[in-house]
């Protein structure tokens, strides 16, 4: 039987009453359900101890260094965007306290974008493609227990996020134009402006 799509527009509700305790969508016990994998129950319980223990109190970085501690990782990965390579190098050195860090960079391998006949930034030099699917793969083959983005480009997150054995989350979101800071097209009404014509 096929499930009939529903629509979903949690955003342009005024009230959000599901914090206290409404199930608009009458889907609450299907959705408990969902938490008896205890691979992604061990993430949620994790995630949720984070977020109890330290809420308003820790940076994003603290909360990704606790949340590997709380999942009990060993090894962690750091997929980087090369324009972050400064910035993967001091949270390298952070993580290393702690963890064993394997990095990969998003041009590991060199794939030149012309042997994919893809868009370049500037045309008539060699460009290598951002390689997220390979930097799965590495940090894949390196075996480890989480896996951290740090900048990779709108669309190679999601390219990675796919691919990678680990859970994934998110140190960083890649923002050229407003210094990684992507929420900063919301709070200020002259970029929202420009977005929104």
């Amino acid at each position: 039987m096929e499930e009939k799509t529903i629509e979903v527009r949690c955003a342009r509700c005024a009230t959000h009453e599901c914090k206290e305790g409404k199930d608009c969508f009458g889907l609450r016990d299907e959705h408990r359900s969902l938490y008896d994998d205890e691979a992604l129950a061990g993430l949620h319980r994790a995630a949720t101890a984070i977020e109890g223990r330290h809420y308003c109190e820790a940076t994003r970085l603290e909360e990704v260094i606790r949340f590997a501690k709380e999942l009990g990782c060993r090894k962690v990965g750091l997929a980087y965007c090369i324009g972050l390579a400064t910035e993967a190098g001091a949270v390298d050195e952070i993580l290393r306290r702690d963890f064993d860090v394997q990095s990969v960079c998003c041009k590991a391998c060199s794939i030149d974008k012309a042997e994919f006949r893809l868009e370049q930034i500037e045309t008539g030099r060699r460009e290598a493609i951002c390689n997220s699917m390979g930097q799965a793969d590495l940090l894949n083959r390196a075996s480890t227990d989480l896996n951290i983005v740090l900048g990779l480009c709108v669309g190679h997150d999601a390219i990675f996020s796919a691919r990678s054995a680990a859970p994934v989350t998110t140190l960083a979101a890649k923002d050229r134009v407003l210094a990684h800071n992507p929420l900063a097209a919301v709070y200020c009404q002259y970029v929202r402006r420009k977005i929104v014509g």
